[in-house]
């Protein structure tokens, strides 16, 4: 699976939520002037391909602010894991992929909701 940008790939982004719409959604906010986004977003984008049944989002804070909500992001990456109905992780984590991989092999659907964060996504996602 691809990580989608929905600012270059909203069409195919609505496609996979609506064939998967359980799926639990990652999501790295980035800004495209950021060196530590750029390198890490090849990694994030081949951890997609090992957790098919999820979906990878990559999220230009700039380029796509009110998928962010109110909430503001001062590290990079920030990245926020989110079901259908609750944010299971939002913060900001060290560019190390392993740490992501090992955090989503740990969530599931009995993991608790965290307080805060972004507005669920699908709804702005599918408007």
């Amino acid at each position: 699976m691809p990580a989608f940008n929905p600012l270059h790939d909203l069409p195919a982004l609505r496609a996979q939520l609506t064939q998967r719409h359980e799926s639990t959604l990652v999501v790295c906010y980035c800004a495209q002037w950021c060196d530590t986004c750029k390198q890490y977003q090849g990694e994030f984008e081949a951890l997609a391909d090992q957790f098919p049944a999820h979906t990878f989002l990559w999220v230009d804070i700039e380029e796509n602010p009110e998928l962010l909500g109110d909430d503001d992001v001062e590290n990079f990456p920030t990245l926020l894991v989110q079901t259908a109905t609750a944010n299971l992780f939002y913060g900001p984590m060290l560019p190390y992929i392993s740490h992501l991989e090992k955090l989503l092999r740990h969530l599931d659907g009995t993991s608790p909701a965290v307080d805060g964060g972004p507005p669920l996504l699908r709804a702005l996602l599918e408007a």
